[in-house]
Parts: C-alpha cells; sequence; structure tokens
C-alpha cells in the first residue's frame, strides 16, 4: 500500500469517548469540544502599570491607594490621582495611569504625562465571555492549561487517551549491558513508552514474548483493556514471524499489509473482532520508527481527535536519491534554508534519527520538488 494511503489508513480510527478532567490531569489530551471563555479578560478595568490612576490632566491630588486584590476601588474625580499596582481594578472615573517612572511626586501632589486611555486595561478588552479560544482537536499543552484557567474554566471536556499495550517479541533481545554473542539490545522497549505518550496514548512497561505463535496469540488476547496492541518484530513473514498467523487465526480484519516505504516495508494494522487495533511494527529500530510515525501515531491521532497540522513542506537537498517505487523517509536536519540528511539512518540504526531535526519524506522518482517533514518524538 502507498505510504500516503497506509497513513490515511491508521488516521480514520475511530474517535474515543469523551470525559471530563480537572485542568491539572488534563496535559496531553485533545480537547472534545472548541474550549470558550468563561469570562472576560480582564474581568474589570485594570491597572496594565504601577503608578497613578488620574481623572484629567494634571497635576493631581494624591486621595488613596488601591493595590491587585478584593479591595474597593473608591472613586476618582477631575483632577485627583489614586497610586495604583499593577492589575489593581481602577477607581470609576479613572482616564489614565501614569507610571511611576513618568511622574514626579511632591507630598500630596503628583504630575506626569497625561495620555487618555494609556496604561488602562478595560474590561474584555483581551478576551470577551463567550469567545471560542481553542477550536475542537487542540492538544493541551501547559500553555493551553493556563489559558484555560485565566479564562475561567475548572474541568475540560477531552477525549479519552487511548490504552496502549506494547508488546516486544524476539528470542535474540537482550534487555540490559552489552549483549552476548548472537543477541541484540532492544532498542523498541525503551523508545516506545514515550513516542506514545507524546502521540496522546498512555502505556505502561512493555511485554517481552518469546518468538513462538502460541505466545504471541496469548499476550494479545490478555491485552484486553487496551484499545491498541503493538507487536514490535514479529511482522514480516520469516519463520519467527507469527503476528500475521495469529491474526489470521483470530479473524482480524487486514487494514494495511505492507507499506511502500524504505524503511519500514514490513508493517500492518489489523482490527480484531472485539474492536481492539493491532499495529505490528519491524525489529530494525530506524524501520519501527518510521512505521510507528506512518500507522501507530496517526491511529492514536485518529483516536483522540487531534487535528492534524500537516507537515511542513521544504526543500531537500537535491543530492538525495528517491526510490523508483517507495516512499523514503529520510532522517534530515536544518541548513540554511533547505533540509540536508544527517546520514546513519539505516534501518537497524537510531543514531541518524537522534541527530535528526525531522524525517523528510521523499516520494517515488522525486525530482527535487518540495517534501514534507514528520516531527520527531521530544
Amino acid at each position: 500500500m502507498p505510504w500516503r494511503l497506509a497513513r490515511a489508513m491508521a488516521a480514520a480510527a475511530t474517535p474515543l469517548e469523551t470525559i471530563s478532567l480537572p485542568i491539572g490531569e488534563a496535559g496531553g489530551a485533545v480537547l472534545a469540544g472548541p474550549l470558550h471563555a468563561r469570562a472576560d479578560l480582564p474581568a474589570f478595568d485594570a491597572a496594565a502599570m504601577d503608578g497613578y490612576a488620574v481623572a484629567g490632566p494634571g497635576p493631581w491630588t494624591i486621595t488613596g491607594r488601591v493595590m491587585a486584590g478584593p479591595s474597593a476601588p473608591g472613586e476618582v474625580g477631575p483632577g485627583q490621582a489614586v497610586e495604583i499596582g499593577t492589575g489593581a481594578p481602577v477607581p470609576c472615573g479613572t482616564e489614565a495611569v501614569v507610571p511611576y517612572e513618568s511622574a514626579t511626586r511632591k507630598g500630596a501632589w503628583v504630575r506626569g504625562p497625561f495620555e487618555p486611555g494609556r496604561h488602562v486595561r478595560r474590561r474584555g478588552e483581551d478576551c470577551q465571555r463567550g469567545t471560542k479560544v481553542l477550536p475542537s482537536g487542540t492538544v493541551v499543552t501547559p500553555v493551553a492549561q493556563g489559558l484555560a484557567a485565566s479564562l475561567g474554566q475548572d474541568v475540560l471536556r477531552v477525549r479519552r487517551r487511548p490504552r496502549v499495550t506494547v508488546l516486544v517479541t524476539g528470542d535474540e533481545l537482550a534487555t540490559s549491558g552489552l549483549p552476548g554473542a548472537g543477541r541484540v539490545r532492544d532498542a523498541l522497549g525503551p523508545l516506545l513508552p514515550g513516542l506514545i505518550a507524546w502521540a496522546g496514548g498512555e502505556t505502561g512497561p512493555p511485554s517481552r514474548v518469546a518468538d513462538r505463535g502460541s505466545l504471541l496469540a496469548t499476550a494479545i488476547a490478555a491485552a484486553d483493556e487496551a484499545d491498541v496492541v503493538v507487536v514490535c518484530g514479529s511482522s514480516s513473514k520469516g519463520a519467527a514471524d507469527h503476528l500475521r498467523e495469529v491474526l489470521g487465526e483470530a479473524g482480524a480484519e487486514l487494514l494495511v499489509e505492507s507499506v511502500a516505504c524504505r524503511p519500514g516495508h514490513p508493517q500492518l494494522l489489523a482490527r480484531l473482532a472485539d474492536g481492539r487495533l493491532v499495529v505490528g511494527l519491524p525489529g530494525n529500530p530506524y524501520a519501527a520508527l518510521v512505521a510507528a510515525l506512518t500507522l501507530l501515531v496517526p491511529a492514536l491521532g485518529g483516536m483522540t481527535g487531534r487535528v492534524d497540522g500537516h507537515g511542513e513542506w521544504v526543500k531537500l537537498d537535491t543530492r538525495v536519491t528517491a526510490h523508483p517505487a517507495d516512499t523514503r523517509i529520510v532522517a534530515v536536519r536544518r541548513a540554511g534554508a533547505q533540509m540536508v540528511p544527517v546520514g546513519h539512518d539505516r534501518p537497524g540504526l537510531l543514531w541518524g534519527a537522534a541527530l535528526a531535526d525531522a524525517l523528510a519524506v521523499v516520494p517515488p522518482r522525486w525530482r527535487g520538488e518540495e517534501v514534507e517533514l514528520l516531527s520527531l518524538p521530544f
């Protein structure tokens, strides 16, 4: 299947149910509907600077002081001034605030430039109650959490985070230290939890499964609370690759059988009879990263309703060689006005991806036109 079609198939995953979360717990989730302001911002006419709230041109007689907090601002009349703190409600009748640095005070009198409206934030000037400030599908970032709180929100309606179970297969994998003869260190177990969290899902520690079909079938069946089961290292058609056989015996619907991309060709996407998705990733680490960005990340985006911001399109060093039939996914970094390949991006090596700013999507028979960038998890 062509790379773009495979990604679109994954992104068509059914959105999960909507839940309510306190603002402090909603970070990383996705808004299930637009976010509206519950209050005007500012909520009252307020001073934008420390100084003197004045009415009419000076000089002014200082009649009081108002600081930020639940205090009554009172009134100010022509020729009068009230000392005021930033963010404090201005007295009724205030026409401007004269900052300390622009004012000259002598006893109970103060002089300074009078500019009507200057340094006064009027109620609703920044945002009015009922205004839509963020669309549905927005990721709740720390900034979005702060915005929601400032506009009077306590609880956010978001899509439930997809639950992901990761199964890492491979009798040859070692999980610590230097691997012995015939063994290799597992790179996907450490890589995938962070990638899944970055993409909006939640997961626990990966489970290890020996290279036997019966054990893989049991592990998939046991992951019955997951929305997505990720199987690493069993998606090809070798003697130790049992995923396709297990899915066939389970009556799963194969949505994506393989993807015409390099690396990462032997990846798959299937739907089990109970609705769970299964994503099969190659065992080679860089190939698995490419496959995860092709199928797993878009599937999680579809489940959470995350708005696809569409990748940045950029110029790519024309020395990159295109494949005649497959999409190439190339680790690149910025060099002035274009992207250049990092190198070190063979299927079994994450070195290039770790150095890269992004991955470039190089279509078949590419002839130098702009290419799309895939963001890397951070």
